[in-house]
């Protein structure tokens, strides 16, 4: 009892203890503590509730994300359904070098998979602050599951797709290719870039600091695929063009070459093929030379490719017929002091012969009866120098020059296809003229089962007379013999050309040139086709660029079903006949 006793007396000796709180001071202490706590509410509610906009803006920009949902690009198809381009999958891995997990072990077993060089690999982790960095686009999914094997924290795949060529070079100028990020950048890749892409969709989602998706938040937007493209090119006689067209460059040692083909009913594509191509899969170092549409971009003069126009229009006008004689002696004839000459002096030659022997002079004396302004809306009506309604960049319209500017030894030379400039297709396409008994149809890339209405610019007639000249040339004793087929009946002009150089022509540079129809009686295609610069000894025409005509139109109506209308073995001379130019 004592000793408790002595303790209470201790403690209420304290003098603290001993003194009286005041009342007033406690009651401050309590309202300053229920103020700080109604401010904290306050603000609360005021962050949360009433102005919570920004504080929301900043959570969205540290950890809401919008996730693209790619959309399916469209598929590239051929006439029949054979597959041009498509897509496939091909994930694509990225990294966050901030939280990247940086085994030495792994991370070579990873180098490897990605076949890339450690040193290149640590080059782009080394940079502890990024978030994001792509380490290889569009794998192999074999390769992906093997990275995903290692388990990398930091290491991630995202799905992606990648383009997929099946008829490789072939049909690479036609169809072209889509970079990495799946846009088109050639051909029907980017002409046809909108509707093949389609539109992506989109969810909003909430990750967190690795990336990972937490929430879904928001409406999901799904995406809407590309549309299918189904073009009116054959890949078989695509393949079967581009292929001979190959050999025959290599077999001239020529710089390049370009073969159209054309249904001659409804004006669709069948065929367009160059030579030098590409691999669409393998765009490394690729050159201009490679991606040239040559058949759509370049121009050039064409030739005696020309003259079946100018004796149509002749026929057409009244001032000859087919057998009509036209003295070419003795072999030139002059024009206000220029002298224009063929190849051999022929003497007196019939219309028909004109065309088989290809003669200049013949040609020009008949031109020479036209009016300059007569010529001029026969060449337009035929599409010469006006673009062609086709969607590829680059497509030129070549030159034809005002009527009322031209001088008439520039009338001459336009009658056998100098001083006025086309593309190939733009040639190809005017002979359809004479494949639909005088009238031209627009060209189409685009199946179609659409009767296709010409405009006409000669008489049936006079375009069904035209055919058998054609035939002549084609013929023997002709300059394109050797553009006959077996089982088939055809028609064409052979023409050659030298090639401009600086403000005149290269002496020793040419391109042969070959257009015609098969058959002739019913005629189903118009192919025309283009050696530039062959140096192997020969240049003409008739001898580097008609066989590629005959070997094409032979595959072609094979694979059209066309029954053969001939039974007879090609006739051609010991000496094929050699075309002014």
């Amino acid at each position: 009892m004592s000793r408790a006793h002595s303790r209470s007396v201790q403690l209420t000796a304290s003098p603290l203890l001993a003194s009286k709180t005041p009342v007033w001071r406690s009651k401050l202490i309590v309202a300053a503590m229920a103020l700080g706590f109604t401010g904290l509410v306050g603000r609360a509610a005021h962050v949360q509730v009433i102005d919570n906009d920004f504080f929301i803006r900043q959570g969205e920009v540290r950890f809401a994300r919008t996730l693209t949902l790619p959309a399916n690009r469209g598929r590239v198809l051929d006439r029949n359904g054979v597959l041009l381009a498509s897509s496939v999958p091909a994930p694509s891995i990225w990294a966050n070098p901030e939280d990247l997990e940086r085994d030495p072990v792994k991370l070579r077993q990873l180098a490897k998979l990605l076949d890339m060089a450690p040193a290149e690999l640590e080059a782009k982790l080394k940079n502890e602050e990024k978030t994001f960095v792509w380490l290889r686009r569009q794998m192999d999914e074999s390769v992906v599951k093997d990275i995903r094997a290692l388990n990398i924290k930091g290491v991630y795949d995202i799905k992606e797709y990648k383009r997929l060529y099946p008829e490789g070079e072939a049909a690479a100028h036609i169809v072209g290719f889509t970079n990495v990020e799946d846009k088109g950048q050639e051909g029907v890749e980017l002409i046809f870039q909108k509707q093949l892409a389609g539109q992506a969709g989109s969810r909003r989602v909430i990750k967190d600091r690795l990336g990972r998706v937490v929430e879904v938040v928001g409406e999901t937007v799904p995406p809407v695929d590309g549309q299918d493209l189904q073009l009116s090119i054959d890949s078989k006689v695509q393949f079967y063009a581009y292929q001979t067209l190959r050999d025959a460059v290599a077999q001239h040692k020529a710089k390049a070459g370009s073969v159209v083909v054309l249904d001659a009913q409804s004006g669709e594509i069948l065929a367009l093929a160059n030579y030098p191509s590409y691999s669409p899969d393998k765009r490394v170092n690729l050159t201009g030379e490679q991606l040239r549409n040559r058949a759509l971009t370049d121009s050039f003069e064409p030739g005696s490719t020309m003259k079946p126009f100018t004796v149509a229009l002749a026929l057409q006008q009244g001032l000859v017929k087919p057998e009509t004689p036209i003295q070419t002696a003795p072999g030139r004839i002059n024009i206000t002091g220029s002298t224009i000459s063929d190849v051999h002096p022929y003497g007196v030659l019939t219309v028909n012969e004109v065309i088989q022997k290809s003669s200049n002079v013949g040609t020009v004396k008949m031109a020479m009866q036209l009016q300059p302004r007569e010529m001029w809306e026969m060449f337009a009506d035929l599409g010469f120098g006006q673009k062609p309604q086709l969607p590829f960049p680059g497509v030129v319209s070549g030159r034809l020059r005002p009527y009322k500017t031209w001088r008439p030894v520039e009338q001459a030379t336009m009658s056998y296809g100098y001083g006025v400039s086309s593309s190939l297709f733009q040639v190809a396409r005017a002979y359809t003229v004479f494949a639909r008994d005088g009238e031209i149809v627009p060209a189409t890339l685009m199946k179609t089962n659409q009767p296709v209405v010409g405009t006409r610019v000669f008489s049936p007639e006079h375009a069904k007379a035209m055919r058998k000249m054609l035939q002549m040339a084609s013929g023997p004793g002709g300059t394109g013999q050797k553009a006959q087929t077996m089982g088939y009946s055809v028609g064409g002009k052979s023409g050659t050309a030298r090639k401009q150089e600086g403000k005149g022509y290269a002496s020793k540079k040419y391109r042969g040139f070959f257009v015609g129809i098969a058959p002739i009686d019913q005629p189903r295609i118009v192919v025309a086709v283009m050696i530039d610069e062959p140096s192997n000894g020969v240049y003409y025409g008739g001898a580097v660029a008609a066989p590629v005509f005959s070997q094409t139109v032979q595959q072609t109506l094979r694979l059209m079903g066309v029954q053969p209308d001939m039974a007879v073995k090609p006739q051609i001379v010991a000496k094929t006949v050699e075309e002014s130019f």
